[in-house]
């Protein structure tokens, strides 16, 4: 069952009663027989779990979709190479060496 305070209009003293959801609020100060008015306290509320905090959370598929301007056009990233970073020559580093030819030993002539 709740506890519900009550403040006297009269005389100001506060006293709490516990009464079932059912029961009439308290309407006469037990002290002074002055009207009485419930006060409303804030409660303590404690979320236990995860779920709660923005780090708890799932992430957010907008890292997954691709930027927007404001007319909805793609803007490109960093992480992603630029359209025209596709259509370059490989470099260099990047192309498998090519095999040495072969030397065939008995077509070598002898000088």
């Amino acid at each position: 069952m709740p506890t519900y305070v009550y403040q006297c209009k009269e005389c100001g003293i506060q006293f709490e009663r516990v009464q079932h959801f059912s029961e009439a609020p308290i309407k006469v100060c037990p002290e002074c027989n002055g009207p009485v008015q419930r006060v409303i306290c804030p409660v303590g509320v404690i979320f236990k779990g995860t779920g709660w905090y923005v780090k708890d959370s799932a992430k957010a598929k907008s890292s997954t979709l691709p930027a927007r301007d404001a007319d909805g056009k793609e803007v490109p990233s960093a992480d992603k190479p630029h359209k025209d970073a596709e259509h370059t020559e490989p470099s260099a580093a990047t192309e498998p060496p090519k095999p040495a030819p072969k030397a065939d030993a008995g077509t070598a002539s002898k000088d």
